[in-house]
C-alpha cells in the first residue's frame, strides 16, 4: 500500500470537526476520528475504486457523518487535499491543489 500524506489545512479541519462532534456529545469526536481513519485506509487499499473528477481529486464519500475526503492518487503516495464537510462552500479546498506536493 502507498503512504499517505495529509495536507496541512485537511489535519486542521480534521482536527476541528473532532473537537466539533465532541464537544456536541461525549465520545462522538472520537467515531468522527475512527470514521475518517477507516476511510483513510479504504482509500488506501484501492485508491482507484473512486472516479476521478475533472480537477484530478477522487472523493470518498463518508457514511456516518457528513464528510468527503478528497485526495489524489499520486505515482508514490495518496495525497488527502481536504476532509470536507458536505455542506461547507463547494471548492473552497481548490486553492490546495496548486501547491501540490
Amino acid at each position: 500500500m502507498k503512504p499517505v500524506t495529509v495536507e496541512e489545512e485537511a489535519e486542521r479541519e480534521l482536527a476541528g470537526s473532532v473537537d466539533f462532534y465532541e464537544h456536541r456529545r461525549s465520545g462522538l469526536g472520537l467515531d468522527f476520528v475512527q470514521a475518517a481513519h477507516d476511510a483513510v485506509r479504504m482509500i488506501q487499499a484501492d485508491p482507484e475504486r473512486h472516479p476521478l473528477q475533472k480537477d484530478g481529486t477522487r472523493c470518498y464519500f463518508m457514511d456516518r457523518f457528513p464528510f468527503i475526503i478528497r485526495y489524489i492518487d499520486l505515482s508514490d503516495r495518496i495525497w488527502i487535499v481536504a476532509f470536507a464537510h458536505t455542506s461547507r462552500k463547494p471548492g473552497y479546498w481548490k486553492p490546495r491543489l496548486q501547491f501540490k506536493p
